[in-house]
C-alpha cells in the first residue's frame, strides 16, 4: 500500500464494526517523529532539521517528553529501545530498572493471594514513596545510544527539553486530569506538589508548567552526561534523600547499573518478520507467541470486529498470558523456555484448547496490574535509521516523590515485581523488573515495513498485536490500524472499546464471556510506515496528546544566492 494512504475499503466490506479516523498521516522523506506528546515530536523533528539522524531525534524526543509528560516518564525511569541502523544492524537496548542490592523477597507484606489485591502490599510501599523506586536505566541508555549512533552532541539534542523546563509549557486537559486524579498523593510530598500544583490547586488547561530545578539538572547533564546521576552529585543527592526517608538505594546501585544490548527477538507472521525486545520484556517473546497462534486461523476471512474473531483473540490472549505469568522474569535469574514458547508445536498446542463457541475455564494464574502510564517514541530518517522506544516511570507520577532541589521524579517500578516470594517474578537483589513493553520493528524480507509502539502496561503487546493483524490480515492502512477499536483480556473480563457494536458484545456474552465496555484499551499508539519510494508516513491515534511530525529536509542548489547582473555592453 502507498505510504500515507488515508483509508482502505477491503476490511470494511467484511466487518460489522466501523469507526471514523480522527487523525491523518504525516509524510516526509527526510524523517518522521511520532510520540505521545506533540511537543516531544516537535523536538525530534527540530533535531532532524538540524542535521541529526533518527537516533538523535529519538533521544531529543525522550528528553522533551521527560519534561512535558513528566507524569509518565523521565530520566529516572526505564524502558526498551529497538534500533535499526542504516547499515542494517539491529539492536535492542534493555534499560529497564532493577532492584537495589539490598532488596529482598520479603521487603513488602502482600495484602492478598487473590485478585484484585494480589499485587498490593501493606502501606502501598511498593507504589508510593522512596521504597517503591528501582535503580533507573533511562538516562544511561539515552546518553549511550546518542553518543554511539547519533550525529549531534548531547547538549544539542537536549536543548528543546531544557527550554520547556525553564520557560514552561502549557498544560493540556490530559495533563490536568492526571494531576486531578492524583492530587491527594502528590500533596504528600511538598517538592512534588510545588511543581504540579504550584498554587495549591489542580492546574487548568492552558496554565504554564515550569520546572526550573529540572532545567538546572538537565543543563548539568548536558555537560557531564549520565555520570551526573550514576556517579555524581545528582546521584548522591537522590541517595541521601532516599535513605533519609527509609529507602535502600546506594551509590553502588547507581554505579553498578549497566544497560543490556542484544539482538531483538524475531518471529514470522504471514511473511512478515516481527522484531521486539527479549525478556525481561513480554513485548517480543509473548507478542510473537500470540501471533503464531493466530496464524493457524484465517483471520482475514473471519473479519475485523466480528464476535468469532474477538472470541478467538481473547481465548488465545488468555493462554499466552498464562505463559507470561508463569515464565516471564529476568533471564539472568530464571530460565525461560523461549524456543518452546515460540515453536509451531506450542502454537498448535494452545490452539487445540480453543473452542469456537465456548469459553475455557478460568485459568489459575493471577491477573497482574502493570501500570498503563508510559510514553512511546518512533523515529525514522531518510538514511534508514529507525528507533522504536518505550519508556516509563511506571505508575502516573511514579513514586510521587520529587527529590527536592533536583526536579527529578522517582519511578515506582518495584511495584511490577510480584511481592510474593519464590515465584518467577519475585524480588531479588539486582534483578530486572518484568515488563510488557513492545517497541516493535516489522520487516518484509530485509526491508523495514513499519515500526510501532505505545504505552499501556499489560495491554501494550496485545494492542501491538492487534495493529499488526489489522495491517497484515485486514488490509487496514497504518492510520486505520492504530485508531481501530481494541480489545483486551488476561483471563478476566473481555474489555471492548465502545466502538464495537452491541451485537458483538451480546454474542460474546451469550457464549460465556464477561464483557466490559471501556473508553480505551491502552494509550496512544504511533507508527511509521516505510514506502517503496523512500517516503516515510507517520500516524498516531486519539488515545493521547501525541502526534507525528514529518521533515522534508532539502538543500539549496550549489551557486544559488544573490545574483549580480552585469550591465550589457553595446557595440
Amino acid at each position: 500500500m502507498p505510504a500515507g494512504a488515508l483509508t482502505s475499503q477491503r476490511w470494511r466490506d467484511n466487518s460489522p464494526t466501523t469507526f471514523s479516523l480522527e487523525n491523518r498521516p504525516a509524510v516526509g522523506y527526510g524523517g518522521v517523529v511520532g510520540s505521545t506528546h506533540t511537543l516531544g515530536s516537535a523536538a525530534g523533528a527540530e533535531t532532524l532539521a538540524a542535521g541529526g539522524n533518527a537516533i538523535d531525534a529519538a533521544v531529543a524526543t525522550l528528553f522533551a517528553l521527560s519534561v512535558v509528560e513528566p507524569m509518565k516518564m523521565g530520566i529516572y525511569g526505564a524502558g526498551f529501545m529497538n534500533i535499526r541502523l542504516a547499515n542494517g544492524d539491529r539492536y535492542v537496548i534493555d534499560n529497564y530498572s532493577q532492584a537495589p542490592a539490598a532488596a529482598t523477597m520479603e521487603m513488602y507484606t502482600p495484602l492478598s493471594d487473590e485478585w484484585p489485591n494480589y499485587m498490593r502490599v501493606r502501606g502501598d510501599l511498593n507504589q508510593t514513596g522512596v521504597l517503591a523506586s528501582g535503580v533507573p536505566g533511562a538516562l544511561k541508555a539515552w546518553c549511550e545510544v546518542q553518543s554511539e549512533y547519533g550525529k549531534l552532541s548531547l547538549s544539542e539534542v537536549m536543548q528543546p527539553a531544557i527550554s520547556h523546563a525553564e520557560q514552561g509549557f502549557r498544560a493540556t486537559d490530559h495533563h490536568c486530569k492526571f494531576v486531578a486524579d492524583n492530587q491527594d498523593q502528590l500533596q504528600l510530598f511538598s517538592a512534588t506538589s510545588s511543581i504540579f500544583m504550584p498554587t495549591g490547586r489542580v492546574p487548568r488547561s492552558g496554565d504554564m508548567v515550569v520546572q526550573r530545578d529540572l532545567a538546572a539538572t538537565l543543563k548539568r547533564i548536558a555537560i557531564e552526561g549520565a555520570d551526573h546521576l550514576y556517579r555524581g552529585e545528582l546521584g548522591e543527592e537522590i541517595v541521601r534523600y532516599s535513605q533519609s526517608h527509609g529507602g535502600i538505594l546506594t551509590m553502588d546501585d547507581l554505579r553498578g547499573y549497566e544497560t543490556r544490548k542484544s539482538r531483538p527477538v524475531e518471529g514470522s507472521y504471514r511473511g512478515y518478520t516481527i522484531t521486539g525486545p527479549p525478556p525481561a520484556s513480554a513485548g517480543g517473546i509473548h507478542l510473537i507467541e500470540y501471533l503464531h497462534v493466530l496464524s493457524l486461523r484465517d483471520i482475514q476471512g473471519m473479519g475485523f470486529g466480528r464476535s468469532a474473531t474477538i472470541h478467538l483473540m481473547a481465548e488465545a490472549m488468555k493462554l499466552v498470558f498464562a505463559d507470561r505469568n508463569r515464565y516471564l522474569s529476568d533471564p539472568e535469574f530464571v530460565e525461560i523456555p523461549t524456543d518452546r514458547l515460540l515453536s509451531e508445536f506450542h502454537a498448535k498446542e494452545l490452539m487445540s484448547q480453543i473452542l469456537p463457541n465456548a469459553v475455557m475455564p478460568q485459568l489459575a494464574t493471577p491477573a497482574f496490574a502493570e501500570s498503563d502510564s508510559t510514553s512511546h517514541v518512533t523515529t525514522a530518517d531518510g538514511e534508514g535509521n529507525i528507533v522504536s522506544a518505550t519508556q516509563t516511570i511506571n505508575h502516573i507520577f511514579g513514586s510521587k516523590v520529587v527529590v527536592p532541589g533536583t526536579g527529578v521524579l522517582l519511578d515506582n517500578t518495584m511495584s511490577n515485581f510480584d511481592p510474593h516470594p519464590n515465584v518467577a517474578n519475585s524480588i531479588e537483589p539486582m534483578k530486572r523488573v518484568a515488563s510488557s513493553m513492545a517497541p516493535v520493528i516489522v520487516y518484509r524480507g530485509s526491508r523495514p515495513s513499519f515500526a510501532l509502539g505505545l504505552p499501556g502496561g499489560l495491554r501494550i503487546w496485545p494492542s501491538v498485536a492487534q495493529a499488526i493483524v489489522n495491517i497484515v490480515d485486514h488490509g487496514m492502512t497504518p492510520q486505520e490500524a492504530v485508531e481501530a477499536p481494541r480489545m483486551f483480556t488476561q483471563g478476566q473480563a473481555v474489555e471492548l472499546e465502545r466502538e464495537f457494536t452491541s451485537t458483538v458484545s451480546t454474542a460474546l456474552t451469550n457464549i460465556g464471556h464477561e464483557v466490559e465496555m471501556v473508553a480505551n484499551v491502552a494509550g496512544g499508539m504511533n507508527i511509521i510506515e516505510f514506502g517503496d519510494d523512500g517516503a516515510l508516513a507517520g500516524s498516531s491515534c486519539w488515545r493521547s496528546d501525541g502526534g507525528v511530525v514529518a521533515v522534508n529536509r532539502g538543500k539549496a542548489r550549489p551557486g544559488v544566492g544573490l545574483t549580480v547582473i552585469e550591465p550589457s555592453r553595446g557595440n
